[in-house]
């Protein structure tokens, strides 16, 4: 049955900023590290301009948001106004849940929040998230890119896997019910990666997902797994490069990255920074402005 909206016991407001698109990921990570939603919508015809908005309780770490706001300026040499507006809690659950209906994906994924029926699907995989933390859930390109990639590479049955920056836990969660395999799925933020359990828990994925925090590449328990027969990593496009060379390095001979969380502009640059490292573009998924990569670790290449 469906599950009744769920009352916020603080007050609720959406931070927002509008910036060119090459400043895009500077915020959007800046605001990201304190909100516990983000969204990107195009803020002009011409695609120049982007709305970045977040929703936080108010007052929620504030701090923190000014100097990542700071860092975002420095980094991307624009500076943006950032605006608050009052959010009333039941409402921004509705319009969470109203934007948030069951989505297919794919051939082999179907989406769905848990405000939503449990019903049976006989030819599709259920994923089940909560909607009202529904970041990474199926709605964004790059979520639905990386769903895409896997269902394309499943046939090669990747046996050690590895989900870099987790989120919500849906690609590690698809990973483990297409695949049948274990998923080790670390992020650097303490709420996703319990999130990710909480998901995995939903799904009956508990003994398939392994969810650790951690700092990317430097995380021990990464490095001790390593080499991987299968990355995702659906980052933001300049971490994804100053990684390549790390996870080119823990990256098995014949293993698959799937790289998202970039615009189509920044493909040319992801795609760069991984052919220096030896890997070769197989695919490429685009959903809308986003761009899902699919590149290969050649097998004469050398691992640690």
């Amino acid at each position: 049955m469906a599950v009744p909206p769920r009352r916020h016991a603080t007050a609720l407001e959406t931070v927002t900023v509008t910036v060119p698109e090459a400043a895009v990921e500077a915020y959007e990570s800046a605001i990201g590290a304190v909100c516990t939603t983000v969204g990107i919508f195009e803020a002009n015809p011409e695609g120049t301009l982007w709305r970045v908005e977040g929703v936080k309780d108010v007052g929620h770490r504030d701090d923190e948001l000014e100097t990542a706001l700071t860092l975002a300026q420095l980094t991307s040499g624009v500076s943006a106004d950032l605006t608050r507006e009052a959010t009333e809690a039941e409402g921004w659950l509705a319009r969470t849940y109203e934007a948030f209906p069951e989505q297919e994906v794919g051939q082999r994924f179907v989406v769905r929040g848990t405000h939503l029926p449990d019903t049976k699907n006989a030819t599709r995989i259920v994923l089940t998230l909560d909607a009202g933390v529904a970041f990474g859930s199926g709605e964004h390109g790059s979520t639905r890119g990386c769903l895409r990639a896997l269902e394309s590479i499943a046939h090669r049955n990747p046996r050690r896997i590895l989900d870099l920056g987790c989120g919500s836990g849906i690609l590690a969660m698809a990973a483990a019910a297409l695949l049948h395999k274990k998923v080790l799925a670390v992020d650097i933020e303490p709420w996703s990666v319990r999130v990710s359990a909480e998901n995995a828990a939903r799904n009956g994925l508990s003994r398939a997902l392994t969810c650790r925090l951690g700092n990317g590449w430097r995380t021990p328990e990464i490095r001790r797994k390593a080499p991987y027969d299968l990355v995702f990593a659906n980052i933001l496009a300049r971490p994804l490069c100053l990684m390549a060379k790390d996870l080119a390095q823990n990256l098995a001979p014949g293993g698959t990255v799937i790289l998202a969380g970039l615009l189509r502009t920044q493909i040319r640059m992801v795609l760069a920074a991984h052919s220096r490292q030896g890997l070769v573009l197989e695919k490429t998924f685009l959903e809308g402005d986003w761009a899902t990569l699919v590149l290969r670790q050649p097998y004469t290449a050398k691992t640690h």
